[in-house]
């Protein structure tokens, strides 16, 4: 896959009709690793040109060291409008501040002020009070699952209810809503649906926050989208904007946490010896440590952290070029043997919290304390209460998500 152009030390070069293509993270060969092709990407070295999306050439950075560089970096702009942004979607048709998707798309200082209004709703000290309201919502929806058929789907069962309804309860959604939001969200962060099907569940997931706003601000609860609905008629955000948050918050909320629940359910079945161990622990530092490794190993999301430099970079003995794309590959840093020793094997007893499965810098996600506090809750108490449970088919019949953009499991059949 090197190329002459790849191999040129200090490279503002532009790429060759030889520059690799973009490829898919994840094979039906290795549904818990990266693909042969993205690993040899990292073999190109710190950053490499690729072809993606057409005629576009941006840089992919594969190091853990340089991804944690980068992402710190203000001069890299997480704004989709720019021109150069490495996106499917053209950028002059998405718009400035990030096409619908909050602060997420935006920069300092308009990204901190929105992200303040509600990062305080994720702070360590808020999100561990919940901590016992999430285990009693674990033991409700397996003490269901118990009483229901077998084999049971695990995903419909368990790792998509529990954190739909937790960020559901926060942000003031109901939950009787969730098929609806649930099915639009899937569509969204699908890879294989079009633009056009992806616009009309954003747009049908934006009306339905947009409206349920208008409820909260003429009569407000003790809620997410309450708050937003002060700071809207108070001046301090548009409704636009506030709604935009709330479509992040709740795609954000649930989506990744039940793939990882069930991904990470899977892959701890497959690791038996270390399944037990999360299951007999007493210690919440031991079940907090295999959630990192989990994390870290499964890197469930896809496509990377995109970035547009609007400075000249350099980095690894290589130039950014201003204008030009950066996508960083937090699966491909996880895996990097520099951070982690023996990457490619998972091992709960490793120190996996430099991963970069959250990101890092100023755009790290805001609700990680949430995610971390479900999965340290779920996995040890699904084993507990169900200490025979097993897969219902091979590992080859699991229907893996290689069609959307946060990875992870259709549908997990178990039984016990």
């Amino acid at each position: 896959m090197r190329t002459d152009v790849d191999q040129e030390a200090g490279s503002g070069a532009t790429a060759s009709a030889a520059t690799p293509e973009f490829p898919d993270p994840r094979s039906a060969a290795c549904p818990f690793g990266v693909s042969p092709d993205m690993q040899a990407l990292s073999g190109l070295g710190p950053l490499t040109r690729v072809r993606s999306w057409g005629d576009s050439t941006p840089w992919v950075v594969t190091s853990h060291a340089e991804q944690r560089t980068l992402l710190a970096d203000r001069r890299l702009s997480a704004d989709f409008s720019h021109p150069g942004f490495p996106s499917p979607v053209d950028p002059r048709k998405v718009r400035k501040g990030g096409g619908g998707m909050s602060f997420v798309g935006m920069d300092d200082p308009e990204h901190a002020r929105l992200r303040r209004m509600v990062s305080g709703a994720f702070t360590v000290k808020r999100i561990e009070a919940l901590r016992p309201v999430v285990q009693r919502m674990t033991d409700d929806f397996i003490d269901a699952m118990l009483e229901g058929p077998r084999p049971a789907d695990l995903v419909e069962a368990l790792a998509l209810p529990i954190p739909s309804l937790v960020i559901s309860e926060m942000l003031g959604v109901p939950y009787e809503d969730h098929q609806f939001f649930q099915t639009n969200s899937k569509a969204i962060v699908s890879a294989t649906a079009g633009a056009e099907a992806r616009g009309k569940a954003h747009a049908a997931l934006t009306e339905y926050l947009d409206t349920l706003l208008g409820k909260k601000i003429a009569e407000p609860g003790d809620d997410l989208l309450s708050t937003l609905g002060e700071r809207v008629e108070n001046g301090e955000i548009t409704r636009g904007d506030a709604t935009a948050m709330g479509v992040l918050l709740l795609l954000g909320g649930h989506e990744t946490t039940a793939n990882m629940i069930s991904l990470g359910t899977l892959l701890l079945l497959e690791h038996p010896r270390q399944l037990a161990t999360v299951r007999d622990t007493q210690d919440p530092e031991v079940v907090a440590g295999a959630v990192e490794e989990l994390l870290r190993y499964l890197s469930i999301v896809h496509l990377g952290r995109r970035r547009t430099a609007l400075e000249d970079i350099e980095i690894a003995g290589r130039t950014i070029r201003a204008g030009e794309g950066v996508i960083l590959l937090s699966e491909l840093a996880n895996r990097d043997p520099r951070a982690f020793p023996d990457p490619d094997t998972f091992d709960i007893t490793r120190n996996a919290r430099p991963h970069l499965a959250f990101g890092a810098g100023t755009h790290h996600c805001v609700g990680q304390p949430l995610a971390r506090m479900e999965l340290q809750v779920i996995y040890p108490t699904l084993f507990r209460r169900i200490p025979t449970l097993r897969s219902a088919i091979d590992v080859e019949q699991v229907p893996f998500k290689h069609d959307a953009v946060i990875y992870g499991i259709h549908e997990l059949p178990v039984t016990w």
